[in-house]
């Protein structure tokens, strides 16, 4: 059976990382398509649907952080930013608009292509309905969590969609009930990767994850900061379907 290859997007305005990506994506097995600034990635999204976007921060126009806020607002396709930046504020800043995970320029491509494969395995919905082992709905606190779609639902019934990134971490806290996770091991269980020494991403995701569940940093009664530690779920977890 012939497998439809995924279909990814690359918006830098650097015509030679263009070219050159697309070449190497292309021999991985990979569908590249490459826009120059944000209006030729809207005019790409008029009719493609990709699985995963790699978007330059510094471009001309409008930048990568204002794409990734103005997809943010209706779509949850994983993007991968891209940044000269040593700053690290830029790349927090990058990860709190949404995007679910950022390397820095120059990088290696195989490394790319590794992060690329990382974030598709976090994101990728399953194929098939999940087994019993891996059941479709659980409910903890005053939430319930389809694992099918990806939505959290709260006591009303409103739903709220969550991102690849905030999807993956919400699943790590629901299979570690009351354990504490350090900040390493929540990245490691998440990226698929040792966390690089004094990243603090996980912190940005956790708040955004938080956010998600109505909450705050100071008075985060689900998801709670256990100074010197890491981060542990204080609610039990119970599995509905």
């Amino acid at each position: 059976m012939t497998t439809t290859p995924a279909t990814l997007i690359v918006v830098d305005d650097d015509p030679e990382i263009r070219e050159l990506l697309a070449d190497y994506l292309g021999r991985h097995g990979y569908r590249a398509l490459v826009a120059e600034d944000a209006e030729a990635l809207h005019r790409l999204l008029a009719r493609e649907t990709p699985e995963l976007l790699i978007v330059d921060l510094m471009l001309p126009g409008d930048d990568g952080f204002t794409i990734c806020r103005e997809l943010r607002r209706d779509s949850e396709v994983p993007i991968i930013m891209l940044t000269a930046s040593a700053d690290e504020t830029d790349r927090i800043l990058g990860l709190e608009l949404g995007a679910d995970d950022y390397l820095g320029k120059p990088f290696n491509p195989r490394e790319l292509l590794a992060r690329i494969k990382a974030v598709l395995r976090r994101t990728r919905g399953p194929a098939t309905p999940c087994p019993p082992a891996e059941a479709r709905l659980v409910a903890f606190g005053d939430w319930r969590l389809d694992r099918m779609t990806r939505e959290l639902v709260d006591r009303q019934g409103a739903r709220c969609s969550l991102s690849g990134a905030d999807f993956q971490l919400l699943q790590v806290f629901l299979e570690h009930p009351g354990r504490v996770l350090s900040r390493e091991a929540l990245f490691e269980l998440t990226r698929g990767r040792p966390a690089p020494p004094l990243d603090r991403s996980i912190d940005v995701h956790v708040c955004r994850l938080r956010q998600r569940l109505g909450e705050d940093a100071q008075h985060s009664q689900l998801i709670r900061t256990v100074r010197g530690a890491g981060y542990v779920l204080t609610a039990s977890v119970d599995v509905l379907s």
